[in-house]
């Protein structure tokens, strides 16, 4: 039987959001609940979602991948340097964990879930990761082939590519549109809940393999 499988976007900080969406969700507890990262940065709650995420992680079966974002966190507390973070909107991140704070000041416990986030997963049908596989290779070649592993947190190009060679239907996150994106061999589910913008602002998932979804307005 395919396995499964609730895919929930980019959180970026937006807590309360993501417990609105949660409860939508509470009907389907035998699904795997799989988050496609970027939980942090941009908005004004980061240590509150890891907080929440921690809380809830065993009332269902979940699967927390990484994003650009932990990745800049993560790089952070290895190099000392925080610049590039801070940049793109690791500030927020600090100030969610006290006036003042430093990456020195985030608890051992969110530290160990960031570092414990999966590049990707998969099942029969699906490949999950955060923000696409390149469009010249197929999802075994992108497996195998580590070089190209940075892709999977920042890569774009598959947006734009005609029927690439994925014999599964990767699902991911990592660029924000007004609608979810369904198109051959992809399901993209970033709809920009952090931005007041024109046509972003909601926490999106799609349940599988029904490709039904489920939104949820910011309330962040």
């Amino acid at each position: 039987m395919t396995e499964k499988v609730i895919a929930i976007g980019d959180v970026h900080g937006c807590v309360k959001s993501l417990q609105a969406l949660w409860k939508k969700l509470e009907p389907y507890d035998e699904y795997v609940h799989l988050f496609v990262g970027d939980y942090i940065d941009r908005g004004p709650s980061s240590k509150e979602v890891v907080d929440f995420l921690l809380e809830v992680k065993n009332d269902r079966k979940t699967v927390f991948l990484r994003g650009n974002h932990e990745l800049m966190l993560l790089d952070s507390l290895e190099t000392g340097s925080t610049r590039s973070w801070m940049l793109n909107g690791g500030k927020t991140t600090l100030e969610s964990y006290g006036k003042n704070a430093s990456v020195e000041d985030i608890p051992e416990e969110h530290i160990e879930f960031y570092r414990k986030t999966r590049l990707y997963y998969e099942t029969e049908e699906y490949f999950f990761v955060h923000a696409g596989i390149p469009p010249s290779m197929t999802v075994q070649q992108s497996v195998e082939d580590r070089s190209v592993h940075d892709y999977f947190l920042w890569g774009r190009e598959h947006l734009n590519a005609f029927s690439p060679p994925w014999e599964k239907t990767v699902v991911f996150g990592h660029t924000p549109q007004p609608f979810p994106i369904q198109q051959k061999g992809m399901i993209g589910i970033d709809t920009g809940c952090v931005y007041n913008r024109p046509g972003l602002g909601k926490l999106t998932c799609v349940r599988l393999p029904e490709k039904k979804f489920t939104q949820q307005t910011c309330l962040d």
